[in-house]
């Protein structure tokens, strides 16, 4: 045998030592091997009731871990902010006019190409587990696990391939069991991609009882616009059905309303009720995203997995007097996403590049290696998430609410666009439940907010001359984005 030479013994020591690096437990991505997802996700969880987000009104610390330990990502929007549009959006990567899936009432087709079916079919095992909401049964899903509808949060029942069933416990913590038998039992030889869906804390805000009380002796902070009277904003939105205090239900605080309370009174007394509930379910949130990440430690997953963390939208907690979600507003609009895979993400990073909930699907596909596709029409985000803004990246978002014959809340159909430093909203339908004189619904209502100067969203200055050439382009960006995705304008 001939001896080495200095450079090939270099060399093959060299691959020596990588070999012994891989072999001994190195990334995935330095392995070439593909992250396991867990993606797990809440209902109705406001980015400014999570700490990692700059919370006035709780801890969430097991969900800070994620972001400790990866990227927060600051401008996360969907496309329509409700639930069913929003997780067919998450699925499928398309908007609500491509998907078909516009209102709470549309079921997601399934023989639909989704997320799911494409890691399947990548060699990925998949399970659903929690709020799925989507009226059809889950396809795409080696493993299924759902809550019928909305679900309850005490006593649960629960579908499955063999059929309905009742489980004894809390909600929460039961979707958090369920998904760690799944984990434990899954196919160790194919990398898992595993949705979580927690319920809370979605409407009626109902705590788990070790938490019934939590909060009792405090006085949560208010936001600072509680009290918003709605001057100058369109006449629809004043109309909306979602105030705290005149439309909570007694389901809602869990007594009844004081008859001697009114107006901005009966909002800082419904406040302090709905909202210490709404985090109380939010702390079991947070207690069972801790025991998936612990269970990734204990396993040495960690390194491995993309673990996220989001909710299907935003939520008004207080905010201009609402409760819920649905209107272009920020608290409403917003999705909290944090996400952390140690291999390619570095630990708390953030981005304030604008991330839409129809880019998840493609961005989990680029993970795995495979390519997003045409039908979907989000993009990757993956450059994103490693502190790169992608060349010609999004400057701006277009937004759409179809559920303007919704009867409990009377908000107006709706459309418009973001950008980094403007929104502008374009209101089309008419709500349901106004009385007096009020235009026909094809009349436009238009807001247009500098959210340079009000982040808050407190003076709607479309009629100030002052915008006339910056509301001038954005309309016709708005059209063009319409033009772009292939939705309809409803006037022109």
């Amino acid at each position: 045998m001939n001896p080495l030479t200095r450079r090939g013994f270099l060399a093959a020591t060299a691959g020596a030592a990588a070999h012994i690096s891989a072999s001994a437990g190195a990334s995935a991505a330095d392995a070439g091997r593909r992250p396991n997802i867990l993606y797990i996700m809440s209902d109705d969880h406001a980015a400014h009731a999570i700490s990692a987000y700059g919370s006035r009104i709780n801890k969430t610390p097991n969900i800070d871990r994620i972001a400790a330990g990866g990227m927060k990502l600051n401008n996360c929007f969907c496309t329509n902010s409700i639930c069913t549009p929003s997780r067919a959006a998450i699925l499928t990567g398309q908007y609500s006019h491509k998907n078909g899936v516009y209102t709470l009432n549309d079921a997601l087709d399934g023989s639909r190409n989704n997320v799911a079916k494409e890691l399947q079919k990548a060699g990925y095992q998949t399970a659903m587990i929690g709020k799925w909401h989507l009226q059809n049964q889950p396809t795409g899903f080696d493993y299924w696990n759902i809550l019928p509808g909305q679900g309850v949060y005490y006593d649960p029942d629960f579908i499955t391939t063999s059929g309905r069933s009742k489980h004894q416990g809390y909600c929460t913590d039961l979707i958090a069991d369920f998904s760690l038998d799944w984990l434990k039992n899954r196919d160790t030889s194919k990398p898992f991609f595993l949705m979580c869906h927690h319920k809370a804390p979605h409407r009626p805000w109902d705590p788990a009882p070790k938490y019934a009380h939590l909060f009792d002796n405090q006085t949560i902070p208010e936001p600072d616009n509680l009290s918003d009277h709605y001057e100058g904003k369109a006449r629809s939105v004043a109309a909306v059905q979602m105030k705290v205090g005149e439309n909570n239900t007694k389901t809602d605080l869990k007594v009844e309303k004081p008859a001697d309370l009114h107006g901005d009174a009966l909002r800082k007394w419904a406040y302090q009720l709905y909202i210490k509930d709404y985090l109380r379910c939010v702390q079991s949130v947070d207690d069972n995203v801790g025991r998936l990440l612990d269970y990734l430690d204990s396993e040495k997953l960690t390194q491995d997995t993309i673990v996220i963390y989001t909710s299907d939208q935003g939520f008004f907690l207080g905010d201009h007097g609402f409760f819920d979600k649905r209107l272009m507003y920020e608290e409403s609009l917003r999705m909290p996403f944090l996400v952390r895979y140690p291999a390619a993400i570095k630990p708390a990073s953030v981005s304030n590049d604008i991330v839409l909930n129809i880019d998840f699907a493609p961005t989990f596909l680029d993970f795995a290696g495979q390519t997003a596709p045409k039908e979907m029409q989000g993009q990757s985000f993956r450059k994103v998430l490693a502190g790169e803004t992608p060349k010609n990246w999004r400057k701006s978002m277009y937004y759409r609410y179809w559920m303007h014959n919704d009867p409990d809340h009377h908000v107006p159909g709706h459309y418009g666009i973001r950008t980094a430093d403007y929104k502008l909203i374009y209101y089309y339908g008419k709500p349901l439940g106004m009385t007096g004189s009020f235009p026909p619904a094809t009349t436009p209502e238009w807001e247009f907010y500098d959210l340079t100067k009000d982040k808050r969203e407190m003076v709607n200055r479309y009629s100030d001359p002052t915008y006339e050439v910056v509301i001038a382009k954005l309309k016709a960006e708005l059209k063009t984005l319409q033009q772009e995705l292939g939705d309809k304008p409803v006037s022109d």
